[in-house]
């Protein structure tokens, strides 16, 4: 098993820029696909950002392209979510996923998302 722990939230104007990190204990991050994920009250979670288990490959959801950024770094176990750009619709809970599914393409659905965690407040406000 893996336990995620994001941190980066916070409250930020229209137009600035935040960077979310997802911390990963227990196992080594290589042995994951790892997503980011946002959530607002009322709606379904929806897709951000993805790497693939190889770290070879990176999608993003058309609404943040060219402007958020998914890294991966083994050596710090961390898998981060640069913001540029921020507007008032980004503003949601991100959730930092994994999961074991090893496929060549980055993983868009939550259902094939194993572990999950808890989630950090992004506020875009001015």
């Amino acid at each position: 098993q893996v336990q995620l722990v994001e941190s980066g939230g916070g409250l930020v104007q229209p137009g600035g820029s935040l960077r979310l990190s997802c911390a990963a204990s227990e196992r080594a991050i290589s042995n994951y696909a790892m997503g980011w994920f946002r959530q607002t009250p009322g709606k379904e979670r929806e897709f951000v950002a993805g790497v693939t288990w190889s770290g070879g490959r990176t999608d993003y959801a058309d609404f943040v392209k060219g402007r958020f950024t998914i890294s991966r770094n083994t050596a710090n176990n961390t898998v981060a979510l640069r913001m540029n750009s921020l507007k008032l619709e980004d503003t949601a809970i991100y959730y930092c996923a994994a999961t074991t599914w090893r496929r060549l393409w980055v993983i868009r659905t939550t259902d094939e998302y194993n572990y999950w965690g808890q989630g950090t407040q992004v506020t875009v406000s001015a």
